[in-house]
């Protein structure tokens, strides 16, 4: 799937989010700045420079998209921090000269730029400075550059590596790698049993009710049968569906079997006799209804996680739930991607006790 990171606010983001890949991009395509406040700083000046444009052309960007560029990091600082600013800068020129062969052309070219900056920057009031993913940012944006054009070519392919390198090309079950994952697997299996189990119980025999309710609590859920969604993730007819779901969407199908299966059974009780399978259909139409209020704030939410998390990570786009794509936090990229995430195998590995009691609850 093609991204043009010019016209998607989306895509922007998504990377933007991603401290895993940023990190890489800054160690690949570099991009020498000032550590200020724990971030590398960039002036208008550097950037008109780097990406060899106008300085006006920095400014029109800016202008433009004011409040996304300061959403990834670019300020206008003034007052007191200005004056750290300067001073941060100058300490840094000092130990430049301390410490580098100044005869050196990049060494000159960087002392050069900065105190000319700095001499323009003696009676300003204010400053306005990009982070590095600001500056990104701004790649990101600028047209007619044909710098920000390779450096934004340079990103897409470092995004997709860094996933391809953590999950080894399994995109497909990068909802297993969450903490949460597991437990809330583990539930929805044991609530699967009670749900078959109230099926067997309190319908008639039919082969097809199994596939068809289950089928009813995707589609209340997420607005897909089994079989769309796995054409939508390219599932081949031995993979589970289940598997590849996140733990929110297994809690909230947890619950619809849970409540569902009770429902069944308090029918059951007051007919004196099994339901046929279109009468479970309406009684899940009624369920539905009755539940109405309660599961509409779970099922958003399960949604929108699903959609966006889907078209980020798996690059798989939920056509029904396009409405509910937004950014993915750089919370759920650390969730997914960072320290804390890990492989299926390894987790089950470190927390075998803890699962085996969750499990025979």
């Amino acid at each position: 799937m093609s991204k043009d990171l010019t016209n998607s606010i989306l895509d922007r983001k998504n990377i933007l989010n991603n401290n895993l890949a940023i990190q890489e991009v800054y160690e690949q395509v570099g991009f020498f700045g000032i550590r200020f406040d724990g971030k590398y700083r960039y002036t208008r000046q550097q950037l008109a420079q780097y990406f060899e444009v106008d300085i006006r052309t920095i400014e029109r960007v800016v202008e433009n998209n004011r409040t996304e560029l300061e959403q990834s990091g670019y300020e206008i600082i003034t007052g007191s921090r200005l004056r750290l600013f300067k001073e941060e800068i100058s300490a840094y020129l000092h130990q430049i000269r301390q410490s580098a062969d100044v005869s050196d052309i990049h060494v000159g070219d960087i002392l050069q730029r900065y105190e000319n900056e700095l001499d323009s920057w003696t009676k300003a009031p204010q400053l306005s400075v990009f982070t590095y993913k600001a500056f990104l940012n701004v790649g990101m944006l600028l047209t007619g550059s044909e710098i920000a054009q390779k450096l934004r070519s340079a990103i897409l392919d470092i995004v997709i590596d860094v996933l391809n390198k953590k999950l080894g090309g399994k995109t497909k079950y990068i909802n297993q790698r969450e903490e949460e994952f597991l437990p809330s697997a583990i539930r929805e299996y044991n609530y699967r049993q009670e749900f078959t189990n109230a099926l067997d119980h309190y319908i008639v025999e039919n082969r097809f009710k199994y596939g068809q309710l289950t089928d009813k609590i995707y589609k209340s859920i997420f607005k897909e049968n089994a079989k769309e969604y796995r054409q939508i993730l390219r599932l081949n007819a031995k993979e589970s569906v289940r598997s590849t779901m996140y733990a929110e969407v297994l809690d909230l199908i947890a619950g619809y079997e849970n409540g569902f299966a009770q429902y069944l059974k308090n029918e059951h009780e007051k007919l004196g006799r099994k339901l046929s399978l279109s009468e479970a259909h309406g009684l899940f139409k009624n369920y539905e209804g009755i539940t109405e209020s309660t599961l509409v704030p779970l099922r958003e939410k399960a949604r929108s996680l699903m959609a966006s998390r889907d078209l980020a990570f798996r690059e798989a786009l939920h056509e029904k739930l396009k409405n509910y794509i937004n950014e993915v936090n750089s919370e759920d990229f650390e969730k997914f991607l960072g320290e804390r995430s890990m492989d299926l195998e390894k987790r089950l590995e470190d927390n075998k006790d803890v699962f085996k009691r969750l499990k025979d609850r």
